[in-house]
């Protein structure tokens, strides 16, 4: 015994992995991981606040569901430190008692969760199948002591297991197949017998996780029986109804677990990193899902989140101008109520998903871009500087709209001060008018670029760049400023619905009972004197890149020279033909479909956001590589 090195007196340490094959793209993949941790963090402890603050909510459902947001912020910080440890600061070891400790606490945390979704399905049971003994049955008392029964569990099963481990003598090459410590793992290293490990762990899953599901789908077997019998099939589905929140609750937590056990029973042989992906999932879609759900589904989350976090905030991004309109009795009390998405009002909650996350990528995307410009001194160029200017309007649009289309989604916020949505449209307007002078610019940066190489640097240094993004910015405000301030000269008596979940001029032009014919030609105006003109100059200058391209002797030459065009010439397609159709659709389609109508604007205020980034990211090398560099500080400092 003495000889061995890892002895009882001598423990051994554990080396982490992360996710095999992406070992070079471990900041991107950190990236990744901490965008769901805090997901998971802010999203819970939003659950947990809202319900501590609101009296409302002090009921045995929401007591359940806090418990369930405390159990999920106790597994993310499990995880958190070897995660960050090992992805960002490539510290990949870990002593023997922190991994038991950590193992300890992963477990403990989802055993604890398999009895809260248990004690939740008994209380959706009471509320349906008896629920005039609801408050008796589910009272303070009970639910605190069917919490502590839990917790007391989950605890007393799982607390023998590193004991158990600590026994074993460990003489393998102790290398985890995860960035975190867990018992299938651990449990593969030592050399002794692990009998005794094994049927206890299968004992410990059967009677926590085995008996949880079986006792929670006999709950719902009943409340099912009892819904069946309820004669009015609208109260059946109002019945059902509440349940859905649990019930994806329980999928979203068993069915990773089943998919994690059967590929370590039967996919023994599959690649590494398809175990590595179900722990994955099964850690991280729990904690960062649960919230999101429960936000989505339960009508009193929403309206507490909404009356906490903007109750004042709200007020102030759109009340801009509440004193100016103390001289004009015309706008004193005036609202403008948008509009969600035509027909699906009813599935808000769940478009919200698709619509936050384009937003994300659009913020975080252009953002990158920044950063890495302002990061790499090899990027400061005009190319890289214009494509800067790009961003920043790209961030701009998608910040404008941000407000008034989640508020749609997430609370059913459609009403809107009259100074607040035209502050808004002044907003889109310009940001959307300064992108396409940017564009406008580095069409002409590319122009000299092929035209005039060598005094590329010269005709477009970095003053003479100054100058054209001043320009572009006092160009689209000085053109912008009079919509919003005519539009509010005029008397407004019928019913003011627009007909997006944001204010544009196309739609506020309608509202007005008076003659609005100086502000349709000053809009038709603006937009030749801007898109129009911008997007003519940008052919031009096409033509004569391609003039001067089929002038190079080399095939190869004109090849390389076009290729450096392709990802403007993608982003001024996904600027300008959604702007197209956009404009077809409304002067010669106004009888087709509102969510025609509302799906084209969408495209053409989120499309470039999101895919600028993306194209820069995969065409443009230097990109890519100044993303990295800045990815990359941290491991150079260590």
């Amino acid at each position: 015994m003495g000889d061995n090195p890892h002895n009882r007196s001598e423990l051994p340490s554990f080396i982490l992995t992360g996710l095999p094959g992406l070992q070079t793209s471990k900041h991107w993949v950190f990236l990744l991981l901490g965008t769901f941790y805090i997901v998971s963090i802010v999203g819970n402890a939003l659950i947990l606040f809202i319900i501590k603050e609101e009296q409302s909510l002090h009921q045995p459902m929401y007591y359940f569901l806090s418990l369930l947001s405390l159990n999920d912020l106790g597994v993310s910080f499990s995880t958190l430190p070897t995660v960050l440890a090992t992805f960002c600061f490539y510290l990949r070891k870990i002593s023997f008692d922190s991994c038991m400790a950590q193992m300890f606490f992963i477990h403990l945390f989802s055993f604890t969760e398999s009895g809260i979704l248990l004690v939740m399905s008994f209380d959706r049971y009471v509320a349906i199948c008896n629920p005039l003994h609801y408050a008796t049955v589910l009272t303070d008392a009970h639910v605190t002591c069917m919490g502590m029964f839990v917790i007391i569990r989950s605890f007393c099963m799982v607390f023998p297991l590193p004991f158990l481990l600590k026994r074993l003598t460990f003489c393998k090459a102790n290398v985890l197949s995860h960035a975190y410590c867990l018992h299938p793992d651990l449990i593969r290293l030592p050399c002794g017998d692990i009998t005794i490990n094994n049927i206890f762990g299968l004992f410990i899953v059967i009677s926590t996780f085995g008996l949880d599901s079986l006792l929670i789908l006999l709950s719902y077997v009943l409340i099912v029986r009892s819904v069946i019998a309820i004669a009015s099939r609208e109260e059946r589905l109002k019945t059902l109804n509440t349940c859905v929140s649990h019930m994806s609750a329980v999928l979203i937590f068993y069915v990773p677990m089943v998919g994690v056990s059967m590929a370590a029973r039967y996919g023994r042989h599959a690649p590494l990193y398809v175990h590595t992906l179900m722990s994955l999932i099964y850690l991280f879609v729990p904690p960062i899902l649960n919230p999101v759900i429960y936000s989505i589904k339960t009508k009193e989350i929403r309206r507490r989140l909404c009356k906490i976090l903007l109750r004042t905030k709200w007020k102030l991004i759109f009340a801009v101008g509440d004193m100016g309109a103390e001289n004009n009795e015309s706008l004193d009390l005036l609202s403008v109520f948008l509009t969600g998405i035509p027909g699906l009002e009813v599935q808000h909650g769940w478009l919200s998903i698709p619509f936050f996350t384009m937003y994300i990528v659009a913020i975080v995307g252009n953002s990158l871009i920044m950063a890495a410009v302002q990061a790499d001194p090899a990027l400061h160029e005009p190319m890289y500087l214009f494509l800067s200017m790009l961003a920043v309007t790209e961030v701009g649009v998608s910040v404008s709209t941000l407000p008034t289309v989640m508020g749609i989604l997430w609370f059913e916020a459609r009403q809107i001060d009259f100074d607040g949505c035209l502050a808004q449209m002044f907003f889109i307007h310009t940001f959307s008018c300064m992108e396409s002078g940017v564009l406008l610019a580095m069409s002409y940066d590319r122009y000299v670029a092929i035209y005039n190489p060598l005094r590329y640097m010269v005709i477009l240094s970095l003053p003479r760049i100054m100058c054209m993004g001043l320009g572009i910015t006092l160009k689209s405000v000085i053109l912008m400023a009079p919509l919003a301030i005519l539009l509010r000269q005029l008397p407004y008596c019928h019913t003011n619905v627009l007909s997006h979940s944001y204010c544009l001029h196309s739609d506020l032009i309608q509202l007005p009972c008076a003659d609005t014919k100086l502000n349709s030609v000053l809009g038709l105006a603006i937009v030749l004197a801007t898109f129009g003109l911008d997007s003519l100059l940008i052919v031009v200058s096409y033509i004569l890149i391609l003039y001067t391209v089929l002038g190079i002797a080399s095939g190869e030459g004109r090849w390389k020279a076009l290729n450096t065009c392709v990802s403007h010439i993608c982003a001024v397609l996904i600027y300008y033909v959604p702007m197209i159709g956009v404009s077809v659709m409304h002067r010669a389609a106004k009888h087709a479909s509102p969510l025609v109508h509302t799906l084209m604007s969408s495209i053409y205020l989120f499309v470039p956001p999101v895919l600028n980034p993306v194209i820069y990211s995969v065409k443009t090398k230097p990109i890519r590589q100044g993303i990295a560099t800045l990815f990359s500080c941290k491991r150079e400092l260590l």
